[in-house]
């Protein structure tokens, strides 16, 4: 079966019941209608699954899979492949499926791209706790071409996360959401966008993103949550070695906060030892390795070295000499 559609939609599904239908219902709902829906059900153990499939019946466009339970990013990419195999489709999105999108969310991605000649666009979301009513959008709405490197510097949380974005099909021939890990846009999202010099932005909310308690980033701290660090250190590698200076400098100082977060969150737990003591010793060598050159120095920001290197135990000559003129 190869469809003919213009956008594949790719909605992992997992645990999901009781929001399941919001999202899938708003995507159906799209003033732009040439689009596959495929719902990838992640071994989901309530009625996910049959919702689904109940779709797939109802309505042609709608694709149901079913696979083992595999995390976020196994499902993304379960979708991936099928729209490479399976549709004719030019364009992918993804959506989540405990979110929402405006009614307009595909006719103004698929414009921003069309009417700027851009190969990713890029839309506002919005942070829900419950079902609020969606703004009326104007009838052309306000698409700035920006460049990458100025975006991702001015909002990191809208340029990482995968969803919210109109993307070529293309460049997923060979990237792939790293399996097994949380924070798996940290690993991926850049790649796609610094393949280009500029995207398209518009500035309104398409997606409706909602904070669902019962989420896997709604949960205490675990030894997974470690991967925004090591997601934003590949980040970091990337951007020095391609001569990003800005993006480099940009990340350097969220990795810095990420480590300190991190290492924070462990120490309320009573478990997981190794992992504090791997955190305490990144967050270390991090704030030595980048002396002077970090935005984030002794004077502006105590806490970070402090909990690095308690300052009881720690006396002014020993700032001096690892800080140099940081004290």
């Amino acid at each position: 079966m190869n469809t003919v559609k213009a956008i594949s939609v790719i909605v992992p599904v997992y645990n999901v019941q009781p929001y399941l239908r919001r999202c899938v219902d708003s995507i159906l709902a799209q003033t732009f209608a040439d689009f596959d829906l495929i719902l990838v059900d992640d071994g989901s153990p309530d009625a996910c699954g049959a919702i689904c499939d109940e779709y797939e019946r109802l309505d042609p466009r709608v694709h149901a899979l079913h696979r083992n339970n595999g995390g976020l990013s196994a499902a993304r990419n379960t979708g991936i492949e099928w729209a490479q195999k399976n549709s004719s489709s030019e364009w992918i999105t993804f959506i989540d499926s405990d979110d929402w999108v405006h009614p307009r969310y595909l006719e103004i991605l698929l414009q921003a791209v069309e009417s700027t000649g851009q190969n990713v666009s890029v839309g506002g979301f919005e942070r829900k706790q419950r079902e609020d009513e969606i703004r009326t959008l104007p009838e052309i709405p306000r698409i700035n071409v920006c460049n990458t490197e100025e975006f991702y510097c001015s909002d990191k949380v809208t340029a990482t996360i995968a969803c919210g974005k109109l993307y070529r099909k293309a460049d997923f021939i060979s990237i792939r959401y790293p399996e097994g890990k949380i924070h798996e846009d940290e690993f991926t999202t850049y790649k796609v966008l610094f393949q280009y010099k500029a995207i398209a932005v518009v500035d309104h909310p398409l997606y409706l993103y909602f904070q669902n308690p019962q989420s896997i980033m709604g949960s205490g701290w675990n030894p997974k949550h470690m991967a925004e660090c090591d997601g934003m250190l590949e980040q970091l590698t990337y951007f020095e070695k391609n001569g990003y200076k800005k993006a480099s400098e940009y990340v350097s100082r969220l990795y810095l906060i990420s480590l300190y977060r991190n290492l924070r969150s462990a120490n309320s737990e009573k478990k997981y030892h190794t992992e504090k003591r791997k955190l305490l010793r990144r967050l270390k060598k991090e704030l030595i390795r980048r002396g002077d050159s970090s935005e984030l120095t002794l004077k502006n920001a105590p806490w970070i070295y402090y909990e690095a290197f308690p300052v009881l135990t720690l006396p002014l000559r020993a700032w001096k000499k690892l800080f140099g003129k940081k004290g």
